[in-house]
């Protein structure tokens, strides 16, 4: 059962997208769910805590 996603637009710079784009490879993860991890680190960081309803690491859906 494929696990409920909110879609959303962004705009970033090519240079950012770049970068995002190399980490996901090196992580083998897409960019999408390389910009979920990085999200939730930076969410984590500033101490906001979001629910562990799924792992930001399997990409299968």
């Amino acid at each position: 059962m494929a696990r409920a996603r909110k879609p959303f637009l962004m705009r970033a710079s090519p240079g950012v997208m770049a970068a995002v784009e190399r980490l996901a490879a090196a992580e083998l993860r897409s960019v999408n769910a390389q910009m979920e991890v990085l999200v939730r680190e930076a969410l984590a960081r500033r101490g906001i805590v979001v629910s562990a309803d799924d792992d930001p690491s399997d990409d299968s859906a």
